[in-house]
């Protein structure tokens, strides 16, 4: 264990990637100083670990510190006691305690050796003894770093240094032996390269692809975790490469993969995964705008992100040849809402993020009948209504959705689109399209046909929505006597 060494004289990089992480140590130099400071004092050592030392050295930071400690669970929780403002032990059983103290959050776990079922890779904790052996199991060199507590004292026993400042993506030992303890870390190599534009070392790539059929034995719980964070970075599309090429994705999202074959109807890009990664990414550049609508929207968005990427999965199953060369996927858009929902349910997610993306990839071609502008107001009012909560996540995408080189039909569809929601939002504010509803609810109209509760109640009040989709605001005497009207001719 030794300070952090100057190299400056092999590698300016390196220099610079130690400056950047002495300015951001220094911001939170504070916390983890008083922290060290109590468990010296208590005999114990205890380390700054893992990612939040490899974004120290990138200048990044973060409200959240992973700790790794020699004492015991037990102890951890007496030491923080009077100087945490918050402390918990949700992960107590795996060595974990949890703190808040102001702004940080902080984990801290005992020295951990662990060893794996390699058919349920469920590990057996154990404790250790010693920060190097923590290390050692750890995913990534880059991951394997750790400053001492309050020394500041830098370790990194395997090169993580080296690795982040030459953006490399390494395992501490051999990545064979690392994916086999857990698969679900050739996943995160993926999420890292798209994560922070790393490079997956040659020799990760191998096992990657060697072992790939090793990720079906994680939890559907963690490779959607992983999927997410992965979906949400900076640069999804380097991760979702890597899954490709790999033969992960052949796991983990077959539907992926699947579209490398199918060349689009539009003959406009090399297939429709290309098409498919160029939409995700142009959405990524449109996520302003749900910020925009909703200021209360967490961004990155995973849904508008994930409904991009996958819009166009019906197309393999709906893809049929008609002649002269001409390509179709007639209702791909319906198919490929219910394959995402498959999919998205086998890999756990919520009810709501189910049927969030299942709606925009059924939405997702519905525009395409807007021509120039020929919509009715009717016609506009139920695109709004059948987007309801999700509009402005349909408009991202469905403007993501238009990759064409042509100019000019660019310039056309996004001038198109421009004229939907100038129109929308007009109707919106004569109309409160937002919150539309027939002109008279269910009392009125079981008041007016002299009905109680029932099937027919249900029938008249859907009959008095599709006036109000067709014309607008009718007011209460002409829907009064709409209804009488259908009501006598029932």
């Amino acid at each position: 264990m030794s300070p952090i060494p100057d190299r400056s004289a092999s590698s300016g990089s390196l220099s610079a990637v130690q400056r950047k992480g002495v300015q951001t140590l220094l911001q939170i130099a504070p916390v983890v100083d008083e922290l060290g400071a109590r468990f010296a004092a208590a005999g114990h050592e205890i380390a700054l670990v893992g990612g939040p030392v490899r974004d120290i050295l990138l200048g990044r930071g973060s409200k959240d510190l992973d700790f790794a400690t020699s004492a015991r669970p037990d102890v951890v929780e007496r030491l923080l006691a009077g100087w945490a403002d918050h402390v918990w032990d949700i992960g107590k059983a795996f060595g974990t305690i949890g703190c808040r103290k102001g702004d940080w959050v902080l984990e801290i776990t005992t020295y951990r050796s662990e060893s794996y079922d390699p058919i349920s890779r469920k590990p057996a904790v154990e404790y250790g003894d010693t920060l190097e052996g923590d290390l050692s199991r750890r995913d990534f060199a880059m991951n394997a770093m750790a400053v001492l507590l309050p020394s500041h004292q830098f370790v990194d026993p395997f090169g993580g240094l080296e690795d982040v400042a030459n953006q490399v993506i390494r395992t501490p030992g051999s990545p064979e032996a690392s994916f086999s303890d857990d698969p679900l870390r050739m996943m995160r190599a993926a999420r890292f390269a798209a994560q922070l534009g790393f490079v997956p070392d040659p020799l990760v790539v191998a096992a990657m692809r060697a072992m790939a059929d090793r990720i079906t034995i994680v939890s559907a719980e963690r490779v959607r975790d992983e999927l997410v964070k992965l979906v949400c970075a900076d640069h999804p599309r380097i991760g979702l490469d890597l899954l490709v090429s790999t033969g992960l994705a052949d796991h983990v999202l077959p539907e992926l993969p699947a579209l490398r074959l199918e060349v689009d109807e539009h003959h406009r890009h090399k297939d429709v995964y290309e098409h498919s990664l160029t939409v995700l990414d142009q959405a990524i550049d449109l996520e302003p705008r749900l910020k925009a609508a909703d200021p209360e929207l967490e961004l990155p968005d995973f849904v508008v992100r994930f409904a991009a990427l996958i819009h166009d999965i019906g197309k393999p199953r709906t893809r049929k040849f008609e002649g002269a060369g001409k390509v179709t996927f007639h209702h791909h858009d319906v198919v490929g809402a219910k394959l995402a929902k498959k999919r998205m349910r086998a890999l756990r997610f919520s009810n709501e993020q189910i049927d969030q993306v299942g709606k925009l990839v059924e939405l997702h071609l519905r525009f395409h009948g807007y021509g120039t502008g020929e919509w009715t107001d009717s016609a506009v009012r139920r695109y709004v209504r059948d987007a309801g909560a999700l509009l402005s996540r349909l408009h991202v995408l469905t403007r993501a959705d238009c990759t064409t080189r042509n100019k000019r039909k660019a310039d056309a569809l996004r001038s198109a689109y421009d004229d939907l929601e100038e129109r929308i939002a007009r109707l919106q504010e004569q109309e409160e399209l937002d919150s539309i509803r027939p002109d008279l609810d269910g009392n009125q109209i079981m008041t007016i046909l002299g009905i109680g509760p029932g099937r027919e109640v249900g029938e008249a009040y859907k009959f008095l929505m599709e006036l109000r989709m067709e014309h607008g605001p009718l007011g209460e005497e002409r829907a009064k006597a709409e209804l009488l009207a259908w009501w006598a001719q029932r």
